[in-house]
């Protein structure tokens, strides 16, 4: 007998499950289990599930650490991810590799390359990865990659430098999770939202 595999989609899950993504810096763990906690929503982070559960590939020698492998990660969170349950928080440098109907709500920190120069310094990074990490803010990298990966209404960008914006984006991604709670998981987040 073939198995049946339950895909959840906004209209099927009854909790938004939420990315935050952002260039390493940007505080994107430290928003995403405050927002998981707030909601009472599980927290996934990636980082720590692919160290626990051996989802890595070769080392890279370069970035002087292991490449992830995403056929594992994916296959290791997908019951998770297309549960109809949803209320999931997702924290990932990157947004492209996860399925389109996984999430409800994207949100990319944003902040200063000063800032993000100083605080992946502090953390002990390399020269060469901070450069790679403070070109791709520059850029937009992650911005442009979570736009062209997801319906551009969920995509939110939110700067993340001060304690008083962190406090501000929590409060607005809750609000967005609400918004689609009360619309029967039909996200519906009103342009003031954004502001």
């Amino acid at each position: 007998m073939a198995q049946i595999i339950n895909m959840a989609t906004p209209e099927t899950r009854h909790k938004p499950n939420i990315l935050i993504t952002g260039s390493p810096g940007t505080g994107k763990s430290t928003l995403a289990q405050q927002v998981a906690e707030k909601l009472g929503f599980e927290f996934i982070e990636i980082s720590k599930e692919v160290r626990e559960n051996n989802l890595q590939g070769e080392f890279d020698e370069q970035y002087n650490c292991h490449v992830l492998d995403e056929d594992k990660l994916l296959d290791h969170i997908s019951d998770r991810m297309d549960s109809d349950d949803g209320g999931i928080v997702v924290d990932y440098h990157g947004c492209d590799l996860f399925p389109e109907r996984w999430f409800d709500v994207v949100v990319v920190l944003r902040c200063a390359t000063e800032k993000l120069y100083d605080r992946l310094q502090s953390r002990g990074y390399s020269e060469f990865k901070i450069k790679e990490n403070v070109e791709c803010e520059i850029f937009g990298t992650l911005l442009e990659e979570a736009k062209e990966s997801y319906k551009e209404e969920i995509v939110h960008e939110l700067q993340s430098e001060t304690p008083d914006q962190m406090e501000e984006n929590l409060e607005k991604i809750c609000e967005w999770a609400a918004a689609f709670k009360n619309s029967g998981g039909q996200e519906q987040q009103s342009d003031e939202m954004d502001q």
